[in-house]
Order: C-alpha cells, then sequence, then structure tokens
C-alpha cells in the first residue's frame, strides 16, 4: 500500500474517538480486517456521518497514518436499512458479525468471507420477521463452515455411521456433542458425557483416536457460492474447564433433519417457509421455538471451538425467548 489505497468494506464495529471521530471496524475484500478513523463523522453535517453507519459498505480511500489510518473518501454501494428497522433483525445481524470478527483475518483479502456475511445480511434483510432465527441458524452454520469447524451432522463422530432422523417414533433421540464435533449415536454421547471436558483435555485416548478419525473422514466446507469441497482435518479440545451440560445434548428427529439442511445454499424461500429435501421432510409451520433450540446449539458449538463468548447471544435470547406466562389468581 503507499500513500493512500481503496478497498471495498463493510462496517462491523464503531467507537467513538476524540470529539467528533469515530473508530472503525471494517471487514474489506482486498486486506481483511482493517480498523480506519472516520474524521468527523459524528459531527451533524458530516458526509462521513450516515457512512460510518453499522453494516453499511463503502467503497473508501484511505490515507496511511503514523497509528491509524483514515478515511478521506467514501461512497455508499449499501446500507441494509431494513436491519435496523426490526430489532430482531439487527440484533441477528450484530450475531454474524461478531463470528465474522473471530474469524477475519487482516493484511490479507477475505474475498470468500466478505460475500459470505453480505449475502446472508442480504437475505436477512428480505426474509419476513419470522424466519429471522432460521435465518440466523442457517448463516452460522455456513460462516462455522467457512471457518473449517462446521459440526458433523450427517455421520457419528466415532463410528462415522450414517445416522437419519426417525419421524415414526417421537420419542427417537440422537447425541450432539461440541466436544466430539458433532452428532453421535446415544451410546457413544454417553460414554463422552461421562468425561469432564478437562479430563477429555487430558486425555482419553481410545475416544479422541475414535474422534480424530471421524472428523478427518467426514468433515466438509460449503462455500458462499454452494459449492462444497473436503477440508483438512480438524480437532479441538477444551482450552478451559466447562459444563458438560452445554456441550454433549440430545436431539430429536426434527432438530436433526434441520440441522442436517443448513448445509444447503438455499434453506428459506422469499415467503419465509423451509426449502427442504424429499428425503427427510419437515411438516411447516416450523415454532420459533425450534429454530431457537437449533440457534443454541450451534451457539455452544461455535463458542467451544472459536473460545469466544457471542455476546450477542444474551440479547438473541432477549429477543425470542417465550414470555413467562402470568400466574393465574386464585
Amino acid at each position: 500500500m503507499g500513500g493512500t489505497y481503496k478497498a471495498t468494506g463493510i462496517n462491523l464495529k464503531s467507537m467513538p474517538l476524540g470529539e467528533s471521530d469515530r473508530l472503525l471496524t471494517v471487514l474489506t475484500r482486498e486486506f481483511g480486517l482493517i480498523r480506519v478513523v472516520a474524521p468527523g463523522a459524528r459531527k451533524h453535517k458530516s458526509s462521513l456521518g450516515g457512512r460510518s453507519g453499522l453494516f453499511v459498505v463503502n467503497q473508501l480511500l484511505i490515507a496511511k497514518g503514523r497509528s491509524l489510518d483514515k478515511i478521506t473518501q467514501a461512497e455508499s454501494l449499501q446500507s441494509y436499512a431494513g436491519l435496523s428497522q426490526d430489532l430482531k433483525k439487527l440484533t441477528a445481524s450484530q450475531y454474524l458479525a461478531e463470528l465474522v470478527l473471530f474469524q477475519a483475518l487482516s493484511e490479507q483479502p477475505q474475498e470468500e468471507l466478505f460475500c459470505l456475511l453480505t449475502e446472508h445480511l442480504n437475505r436477512l434483510e428480505k426474509l419476513p420477521g419470522a424466519a429471522t432465527l432460521a435465518s440466523l441458524a442457517h448463516a452460522t452454520f455456513h460462516l462455522l463452515a467457512l471457518a473449517g469447524v462446521a459440526p458433523q451432522v450427517r455421520l457419528c463422530c466415532v463410528t462415522q455411521q450414517l445416522l437419519v432422523p426417525n419421524f415414526a417414533d417421537p420419542s427417537w433421540r440422537v447425541g450432539f456433542s461440541a466436544v466430539a464435533g458433532g452428532i453421535v449415536s446415544l451410546a457413544e454421547l454417553d460414554q463422552l458425557a461421562s468425561l469432564s471436558v478437562t479430563q477429555f483435555k487430558a486425555g482419553d485416548s481410545t475416544i479422541r483416536g475414535q474422534v480424530k478419525r471421524g472428523q478427518s473422514e467426514g468433515r466438509r466446507v460449503i462455500h458462499h457460492s454452494g459449492s462444497v469441497c473436503e477440508s483438512a482435518p480438524s480437532y479441538q479440545t477444551a482450552r478451559s474447564p466447562k459444563k458438560n451440560a452445554e456441550f454433549h445434548l440430545q436431539l430429536n428427529a426434527t432438530e436433526l433433519a434441520l440441522l442436517q439442511q443448513l448445509s444447503q445454499p438455499d434453506l428459506i424461500q422469499p415467503d419465509g417457509t423451509l426449502a427442504q429435501p424429499q428425503e427427510h421432510p419437515v411438516e411447516q409451520p416450523l415454532p420459533e421455538q425450534i429454530w431457537l433450540s437449533i440457534e443454541r446449539i450451534l451457539r455452544h458449538y461455535a463458542q467451544y471451538h472459536l473460545d469466544q463468548p457471542i455476546r450477542s447471544a444474551a440479547l438473541i435470547d432477549t429477543c425470542f425467548s417465550p414470555l413467562p406466562q402470568p400466574i393465574p389468581s386464585s
């Protein structure tokens, strides 16, 4: 880069700086994650005021600085105004921004990550409000896939046997383990859950070897274009002790079927209904609580593998959790 450089970027984070400036964290196509100053952006008539808002995509001309670079010109390309008009959609967008900040790199192109985020923000803005949680889960899965840590949702992570949802049996369940990397049979879940996360970190050689082999054979990555390719093996253990209840779960047939469909490039139709294959159709409309369950599964999985708390998740709980029922008077 010379004295000035051009970049196309989306604002992911903003904070006041000095008397009238803003410090922006921007994901750019060309240079990845950058931090730049928007001079005078907090002044009433500043041309950078609206252009420094969250999720605004700008064509930027940036001047190199001694400590921080400064925006000298900005032309807005997209603003996603519909997100700020719906609290649930705005909260979901902030959630996705956090995931992107966890995995974005600096000083190198981030074309795929930029395209994936803007594609899902565009879908989130246009879809009906009732599809917000489904859209969030879909985007989260794809971001995890791009990072190379998407959960395995078709084969048992330990035995590598295909696990198919059984809708005929209301009591049918399958296990899900963030530690193992995705779905597991109930027998294997019991074995994993019998170990604390700290013990797992220390290493049970048999289980560790089984899980590692399973992930190396079965992990896939979904690109923003919808194409699927095999990724390098990935295996992570806990970096600190955590509660087993968050990482060893049981899923019903509907939850597993939805998880298995998240890898599809197009999950939700413009009217908000689920586009799904014929092999395991799910009855619609789906209650919002089902999608909240899917989001929480992916949330705990992402926090475990990215080793970062998703702070916007608390707002998701506030926005989407059902209100407590009033206690009837006697």
